[in-house]
């Protein structure tokens, strides 16, 4: 044997002694169970990540439900203030054509008394007149007559 071979045979010996003082360490099995718990670990994060997954996708689910219902929401109120708006417009419509009939009626009204006013004035003037123009009762009562036929006529 040689130099060579003489010093291989005694790293094949110190590796077998090496293994054999692993193996009495039991460090494959304390390897074999780091692997084992490492991954449990990740198996576990793993299903932590596809919990955490499926809450966030309902939790989206959830919110965007609530947002269409806001905005349903939302559009209702629109067209509520839509309708209330255009009940206030014709309310207030209606009342400012009640309020122009009542005006137009008092000033018509008004209008009325005026002009009877003025009958009544022009018959008394034109009474005057005819009573010191006429003389006697046949004059008086042809004005008394003409008076109340123009007060009807005017009226």
């Amino acid at each position: 044997m040689n130099a060579t071979s003489w010093a291989t045979l005694w790293v094949f010996i110190c590796m077998l002694a090496f293994l054999g003082i692993l193996a009495y360490l039991k460090v494959p099995a304390k390897l074999l169970e780091a692997l084992d718990k490492r991954s449990e670990k990740i198996r576990a994060d793993l299903e932590n990540a596809r919990r955490l997954r499926e809450e966030a996708q309902a939790l989206l689910a959830e919110y965007q439900r609530k947002f269409s219902g806001a905005e349903d929401e939302a559009q209702a109120i629109i067209d509520q203030a839509k309708r209330e708006a255009e009940a206030m417009a014709e309310d207030a419509k209606a009342r400012m054509e009640e309020y122009v009939a009542r005006r137009t009626k008092a000033v018509e009204q008004r209008i009325a008394q005026v002009k009877a006013r003025a009958v009544d004035v022009a018959a008394a003037a034109a009474a005057r007149i005819a009573a010191a123009k006429s003389e006697g009762e046949v004059g008086d009562r042809l004005v008394d007559e003409a008076i109340k036929g123009l007060k009807s006529r005017l009226n």
